[in-house]
């Protein structure tokens, strides 16, 4: 298999490496060779089992100095950016720079596993395996058999909710709930349950973009019972959050929550609708970029520099690429 050829030779060389400087070259080479060769046909499995040995290639002595020095703390950084680009190509609608995008969001989940591998923490075997048993947990209206439920941890009545999920929202509320029972558990193995019960928020990351991590925040609530009974009430929500920001004193803090409050408000008002916030904002942040390029463009066109546009003229650029961009449609 070329798995355990690529971990052997790599794990190889670091070891004559050790323990004759005078061959360490050889084998370096020899595990370059092996990791990097490439099959004129390879399943997915060999694929990935390769780039684990090109991966734990540059962090073995003799590796690459850079790559041997990285820590989970130093590259996480990286798992962010290279997942917003990922998202970035998906909403250009460029599946050529998707498929690369994706290899580096891959890249990061290998190389955090690699590191993990190498201090005793868990493996990428191990992260597949969760992610496997976690899927299965969380369609049990799919894998609906004993074993499913019992692994999900189901009350009687949440499996009669399981044979009516036959719509997207009822399946993200099973999975909602799903999540609360799993937080539970993970609490339970952790011995906390005796100290403390887990929070229902615990599991959303505070490094989420902010509306994302509001639509998280709404969804588990709502999934907990506390819910509007209709649009209506979010609407009136937020005219009540409006009025306390228009009370409060401007370029205060008291101002700058209330103005948080009148953003969280409208996010219910989005879930409300099956609009989904974060992506409806990012589509009109795109809008706004591609009509201030046609902008620019019309500027070019008389010489002139958006900046250097009273803020009528600057309107009536507005309005053209508008027209410009609505025609074109």
């Amino acid at each position: 298999m070329i798995s355990q050829e690529t971990a052997a030779t790599a794990e190889s060389a670091a070891t004559v490496a050790a323990e004759s400087p005078e061959t360490s070259a050889t084998a370096e080479s020899a595990a370059t060779a092996k990791a990097t060769e490439t099959p004129d046909a390879e399943s997915a499995g060999e694929r990935l089992e390769r780039f684990k040995g090109i991966i734990a290639r540059l962090r073995a002595p003799g590796g690459c100095p850079w790559d041997a020095e990285q820590t989970h703390e130093s590259i996480a950084h990286n798992m962010v950016e290279e997942a917003f680009e990922a998202v970035d190509a998906i909403e250009r609608g460029n599946t050529d720079d998707l498929r690369e995008e994706l290899g580096d969001v891959l890249l990061q989940v290998v190389f955090q596993s690699q590191m993990a591998s190498e201090a005793g923490e868990f493996t990428l075997s191990d992260v597949i395996g969760d992610i496997s048993d976690k899927m299965i947990r969380r369609h049990p209206h799919v894998f609906g058999d004993e074993a499913a439920f019992a692994a999900a941890h189901l009350s009687e009545k949440q499996i009669a909710q399981i044979k009516e999920a036959s719509t997207p929202d009822k399946v993200l509320d099973l999975w909602d709930q799903i999540k609360i029972v799993e937080g539970q558990r993970k609490a339970e193995r952790a011995g906390l349950l005796a100290t403390k019960q887990p929070g229902l928020l615990d599991g959303i990351p505070s490094a989420l973009p902010a509306l994302m991590q509001a639509q998280d925040i709404s969804r588990k609530a709502v999934a907990a019972g506390f819910e509007w009974p209709d649009v209506a009430s979010v609407w009136a929500q937020v005219e009540s959050e409006l009025e306390e920001y228009r009370a409060a004193k401007r370029g205060t803090a008291h101002a700058e929550e209330e103005f948080g409050d009148i953003l969280f408000s409208l996010v219910n008002v989005a879930r409300k609708e099956g609009i989904d916030a974060e992506s409806a904002l990012r589509a009109t942040c795109r809008k706004f970029r591609r009509r201030w390029a046609i902008m620019e463009q019309y500027a070019n066109e008389e010489g002139q520099h958006v900046s250097s546009y009273p803020f009528e003229g600057l309107e009536e650029l507005w309005d053209k690429a508008k027209e410009n961009e609505e025609g074109s449609r």
